[in-house]
């Protein structure tokens, strides 16, 4: 789905009704930034809020994912593309997650292999150092592309709102984590808390 578009049609569809982004944002009970977000490209309205922003702005939620008003005759060709387009990214989603997970494994590897081989094995101090030195630019850019593979690979929900949203690079490497939740900070309600991974949007 193109979000440059959804918001184009989000901003113009809120004008048509005569609303600010502030006051379509406390209809909605959430903060303008996040309005101001959804109409500049970058990001979607959570699944939660769909409904409710569509019956604002006086739309259908097949029209605001075609980012379009729709003709009747055309309606149920725009919900089988859109529904397709859920299907794509959910396997999109699930692909960048597997990935991820393989190039950690690889990561992990590679490094511990290096470090044996530099700690137990014999060899002159200058390769020993260039192992050191290779072990550890593997590990940094294999983390940063495991971490890029596993942002992109779905959505993390807050434990307060529940609302679902894709935290950027920077607060992703420095959370905290467990397997399945990192310590996040919601961009809607501002809470930190534990942040479950979910694949797809619900």
């Amino acid at each position: 789905m193109d979000q440059l578009k959804i918001g184009r049609f989000i901003a113009s569809c809120r004008k048509e009704q005569a609303l600010t982004q502030k006051a379509l944002a406390d209809i909605l009970m959430i903060s303008d930034k996040t309005v101001s977000k959804w109409e500049c490209g970058n990001g979607l309205p959570e699944v939660s809020l769909m409904m409710p922003l569509c019956k604002t702005l006086n739309i259908t939620v097949n029209e605001l994912l075609s980012a379009e008003k729709i003709e009747e005759c055309n309606y149920k060709k725009k919900a089988e593309e859109n529904m397709m387009d859920l299907i794509k990214e959910n396997q999109e989603n699930k692909k960048n997650l597997l990935l991820s997970i393989i190039c950690g494994s690889i990561t992990i590897i590679a490094v511990t292999s290096l470090i044996i081989i530099a700690s137990f094995i014999a060899l002159p101090t200058i390769i020993r150092i260039l192992l050191i030195f290779v072990a550890i630019i593997t590990a940094i850019f294999g983390i940063m592309a495991a971490s890029v593979l596993d942002i992109k690979a779905g959505y993390f929900e807050c434990g307060h709102c529940h609302h679902l949203f894709e935290p950027t690079m920077s607060a992703y490497v420095k959370a905290y984590h467990t397997l399945t939740k990192r310590k996040l900070t919601c961009p809607y309600c501002q809470h930190t808390t534990l942040c479950k991974k979910r694949i797809i949007k619900r």
